[in-house]
């Protein structure tokens, strides 16, 4: 088999080893060991490593060798490396026990597990308040299992809840929600801030001590401290939050034993039962297993108002998500830690349900002496002050020892509050590196070896104090609950989202979730929302709308792959599907263009005009043709510049490059391979060759040639010619080689289809400040036709540009513009389908257009039927429901034209008669004959005297729209035929040439 391939002079394939051999002998003859040569010195190609894969903002990636490395032998393909984000914070990472298990349970043993649990069971009742329990749960839970999943698909960096909605649902719904979730973690911080002052006031109250008051005033100074002790401890590291997070955690657990404990010891002495701690016994389950809502807290509670003051004591499942770049591996400590903690604490709460509901009277009055006869539980005609309904403390008042409830509050309180003043610098630090608030950039900056955002724990630090003064947080505390809740309805949306839209990157290695179950979790939490305070549920939905809609206007240059991005990709697939099993209609047909322009940069005003038609309600294509190849990176700058000048001009445009074509073979590329399905163009729109008289003979047919290959694809033809021509020649490329991007004209490398009077084009201000570097092909002889290579490199910042001149400018943008007023002249001469009125009607439709009326003119066969022939028009005008100002019926089209006409017209083919071309060897197509001169002389002399009449009535028009004479294949040469385009429009306003494909594009029927 080798020798074979041997004789064929293929060489045999090498050993299939990742290292090869080589022996060599020395000087002295003998063998030398064989030298292995690494993988890496037999080629180019990488091995597949995670660095690969990583963000390039990122400190360990690494770029894999480019296409163009690995096939053209160059680096075109390879772009610079993006500023690098910072490293993170340099402090120990945490594991799925320290960083979530205890985060989210401290969290959700707050204060209302010492305070408020006992309240809820005496409104209502122990069933009722196990059903308040297992549904908070049951919210907790899923929307936990949506967090899992989100946070299982993929790397999940600091920012927590605002990083996981922002990477699943796009910036705005993420910066939104992550702002006010910031917001709220800052309120809860006080809240239980105040939550600690409140307690321990009480507390010094019980040993006769005080500050000031024993109230608000004591609050807020006792607050201020504690906030700023709080800030310091999480500021200075990760490393003393720890500790006092681990410090907390005993205290609490050390509390529910105390509790625990006492409840199974029964009441110590009688006073305890007459403050209605009477032990466990089954006559106390049966008083309070049913619900027994009554006025508190300055309404008449319900189910939902209890549940609602609950709730807000599970809202901090998400707080080992908030410090996602914390920890180790959040990928797999936040599925596990937080269901781990959800079921520990509602376990807890179950159990302190049952407990206190068996063992403690709904009220009190705390008499002892009422023990004896049993009138200490008749509150009917007066009020008391112990129970199930009327006191706080009655877990201090059933524990073994009360001061450890007290500590056990204390430690709630403080916890739950560091924990959200942790998480909300990092939540502004990563707002503030997506750079999507401008206000916010400022605060997220880093500091020290740790990476500690320091601005933004003052930032935070402020704003809880500002609370903290206030001292009375009832008034917010549902505006608060209303921000989680919302936070929880877009986690549970970004699953459902994401999971429904099915993107190849949905690939989340937690799978015990449920998209339809994260929907209707989603709806649970807006209603829920509404259910607690409608009015502060209306007040987050407004906030998060106007963050929504400056994120929307601002348009952050951010592409995180959100699912967005995917459901627009599906929705516009199946549109398009949908839209090709349509059948087409006259009263739906659009002006879909395909405007040849080259890079729109070159000729904005064409591109203007084309948008002027199309104006995001149907499709507008910008085509360009490069003679020549173009390396990958020269295809992508135009791309890149094509598409931001759409963007800078608010076009809804695509941009269509075809290269190593001819012009005209690239054009017809285009016409056969632009669109999909329906959305195709059936409009072509390009610039006139105003310099056609100084190009070679070739250049004029291919352009003669383009129209026929417009017709011969049915597609119909727009052609407009300006005073001023349409070119501004600032190409998107830089010179960067010997061989570049010439100035762009009909002779350089792009298609060049919008000049107007050849005298202005070459020596054009608007063109020499945009002059490129070029290479011409030696092939093509220099002279008439050809412009000399220009000199100067392109300048892209035109205002630094010394030879701008303002009529330059004016000219790249006369169609944006609002225009005086004036006329549309509209010479329908020829039924193309009605095209030729449909334009100049769509124009006159746009706002800067308005001041410009149309004017119909038509041509009629006799003088004597004018009459007729006019009131069929106006009748037919009517129907079509165009509203013009003038109709003129032209008669006068057959005369013979003016000797000065006839002899412009001569002036303007004497080069390319027969006798006096210089190709007269070569081809006919290249010269008219004067056979075909004697042929055509009545269209001619129409054309001639067309002009008289334009010249007559339209020279001062805003925009003069004509139907465009048909060019007959094979019948009329390109020479000829240009003629008598020459001869319509030379020295006339803006002028639109329009010819449809015989096709109705206008209808009277309803």
């Amino acid at each position: 088999m080798t020798d074979r391939m041997e004789v064929r002079g293929i060489p045999p394939p090498p050993p299939p080893l990742a290292i090869q051999e080589t022996s060599f002998a020395n000087a002295n003859g003998s063998t030398v060991m064989p030298r292995k040569r690494s993988l890496a010195q037999m080629t180019r190609e990488a091995l597949p490593r995670m660095d690969h894969y990583r963000n390039l903002m990122s400190v360990a990636a690494v770029q894999r060798p480019t296409f163009g490395e690995l096939y053209e032998g160059n680096d075109d393909d390879k772009e610079p490396l993006p500023e690098q984000e910072h490293a993170g914070h340099g402090h120990v990472k945490l594991g799925w026990i320290q960083g979530v298990l205890l985060s989210v349970s401290l969290n959700i043993w707050g204060v209302m597990l010492f305070l408020r649990v006992s309240w809820v069971v005496g409104q209502a009742g122990i069933g009722l308040a196990l059903v308040i329990i297992a549904f908070a749960a049951f919210v907790c839970t899923v929307t936990t299992l949506s967090l899992s999943a989100i946070s299982t698909n993929g790397t999940i960096k600091g920012g927590g809840i605002y990083y996981i909605i922002s990477r699943s649902l796009g910036p705005e719904f993420g910066a939104s929600v992550g702002l006010v979730f910031a917001f709220a973690n800052t309120v809860s911080a006080s809240m239980n801030t105040i939550g600690f002052c409140d307690s321990l006031n009480s507390l010094l109250k019980t040993q006769g001590y005080k500050i000031i008051d024993n109230s608000v005033n004591d609050s807020r100074i006792i607050g201020t401290a504690t906030l700023i002790v709080l800030i310091v401890i999480c500021a200075v590291g990760m490393d003393y939050e720890i500790i006092a997070q681990d410090v907390f955690a005993v205290v609490i657990v050390g509390a529910i034993i105390d509790y625990c404990v006492g409840v199974f010891m029964g009441p110590q002495n009688e006073l305890q039962i007459a403050q209605g701690f009477v032990g466990l016994n089954t006559s106390v389950y049966a008083q309070n297993i049913g619900p027994g809502f009554r006025f508190s807290e300055g309404i008449n509670q319900n189910f939902f108002t209890v549940f609602s003051i609950f709730f807000t004591s599970v809202t901090g499942v998400q707080a080992g998500a908030n410090i996602s770049g914390d920890l180790k591996d959040p990928e797999s400590a936040i599925p596990k830690g937080t269901l781990l903690a959800i079921l520990i604490t509602m376990l807890s709460y179950v159990l302190f349900v049952l407990l206190v509901g068996g063992g403690q009277l709904r009220e009190a009055s705390g008499i002892v002496a009422e023990i004896a006869n049993g009138t200490f539980t008749d509150c009917s005609n007066r009020t008391c002050s112990y129970g199930l309904y009327n006191d706080y403390t009655v877990m201090q008042l059933m524990s073994a020892w009360g001061p450890f409830i007290y500590a056990g509050c204390f430690a709630a309180t403080l916890s739950t509050a560091m924990t959200n003043l942790l998480s909300v610098p990092r939540i502004i630090e990563a707002l503030g590196n997506d750079g999507i608030y401008p206000g916010i950039v400022w605060f997220g900056k880093p500091y020290g070896d740790k990476g500690e955002p320091f601005r933004a724990y003052v930032l935070t630090l402020l704003v809880a104090e500002a609370f903290v003064l206030i001292a009375d947080l009832n008034s917010i505390a549902n505006l608060v609950s209303n921000f989680y809740l919302a936070a929880y309805a877009f986690i549970n949306f970004c699953t459902f989202h994401a999971a429904f839209v099915k993107p190849l990157g949905w690939r989340p290695t937690f799978t015990f979730y449920n998209k339809w179950l994260s929907l209707i979790m989603t709806f649970i939490c807006i209603i829920l929302m509404f259910m607690i305070d409608w009015i502060m549920a209306v007040i987050t939905v407004s906030v998060i709308a106007v963050l929504y809609f400056f994120v929307v206007y601002r348009k952050p240059d951010v592409n995180w792959g959100a699912s967005t991005q995917a459901q627009t990709y599906n929705t516009t697939l199946s549109a398009v599907q949908s839209l090709n099993n349509i059948g087409e209609h006259v009263k739906n047909y659009r002006p879909q263009i395909l405007v040849l322009a080259g890079p729109p940069t070159t000729r904005p005003a064409l591109v203007d005009f084309a948008n002027l038609i199309t104006k995001r309600s149907s499709l507008l294509m910008c085509g360009c043709v490069s003679p020549r190849p173009l390396s990958s990176k020269e295809r992508n700058v135009c791309i890149s510049t094509a598409t931001q000048f759409f963007k800078e001009r608010k076009m809804r445009a695509f941009f269509s490059l075809v290269d190593n074509l001819s012009v005209e073979a690239g054009t017809r590329a285009l016409l056969q391979a632009s669109g999909i399905g329906k959305l195709k163009p059936n409009i072509l729109l390009m610039g006139y060759k105003a310099e056609w008289q100084e190009c070679t003979p070739e250049e004029v047919v291919e352009y003669f040639d383009i129209l026929h290959d417009a017709f011969t694809n049915r597609v119909a033809i727009a052609i407009i010619r300006m005073r001023g021509g349409l070119d501004s020649g600032q190409s998107p490329l830089k010179a960067t080689s010997t061989q570049t991007l010439p100035r762009v004209d009909s002779d350089g490398c792009f298609l060049n289809l919008g000049y107007n009077d050849a005298s202005e084009v070459p020596d054009s201000p608007a063109l020499n400040r945009y002059s490129m570097n070029t290479h011409l092909t030696p092939d093509i002889p220099a002279g008439r036709g050809h412009k000399s290579p220009a000199t100067s490199y392109i300048n892209m910042n035109m205002d630094e540009s010394p030879n701008v001149t303002p009529s330059a400018v004016a000219l790249e943008n006369i169609f944006q513009r609002k225009q005086k007023k004036g006329t549309i002249d509209v010479w329908w001469l020829y039924d193309d389908g009605g095209l030729t009125l449909l334009l100049p009607y769509i124009i006159s439709t746009r706002k800067k257009w308005a001041g410009s009326k149309l004017r119909i003119f038509t041509l009629i066969d006799k003088m004597d039927e004018m009459q007729i022939e006019e009131r069929n028009m106006a009748s037919l005008l009517a129907k079509f429901r165009i509203d013009y100002s003038n109709l003129t019926m032209v008669h006068d089209v057959g005369e013979r034209p003016h000797p000065k006409t006839v002899q412009l017209f001569q002036d303007i083919i004497r080069p390319f008669k027969e006798e006096n071309s210089p190709t007269s060897s070569r081809d006919q197509k290249y010269f008219v004959s004067n056979s075909e001169l004697s042929l055509m002389q009545g269209k001619t002399d129409r054309q001639m005297r067309l002009r008289e009449l334009l010249q007559l009535h339209s020279r001062d028009s805003n925009l003069v729209v004509m139907t465009m004479p048909m060019p007959r294949k094979g019948v009329v040469s390109a020479p000829l035929y240009m003629s008598w385009l020459e001869i319509l429009t030379k020295d006339m306003p803006p002028f639109l040439l329009v010819r449809g494909n015989q096709s109705s594009v206008i209808s009277f029927y309803a």
